[in-house]
């Protein structure tokens, strides 16, 4: 069985940009832009997510006394 590679925020913030010149496109259907529209909301979560775990790891050293203060 195949492990699905995690996306990493660069690559996330790419597909959002390719998702908002696509909604910007005066061709697509009403329809297609609210399927661009929740496929970025849906990516956006993830990069809220992915950016909330790299702060707690950094706090987390922070209170241990291992890196400066984030």
């Amino acid at each position: 069985m195949a492990e699905k590679k995690k996306e990493n925020l660069e690559e996330m913030f790419r597909n959002l940009e390719e998702l908002i010149g696509k909604m910007e496109n005066e061709e697509i259907t009403l329809e297609q832009t609210f399927d661009l529209y929740n496929k970025g909301m849906e990516l956006l979560k993830k990069c809220s997510l992915s950016i909330d775990e790299v702060e707690k790891k950094v706090l987390v050293l922070d209170q241990n006394g291992e890196t400066d203060e984030f």
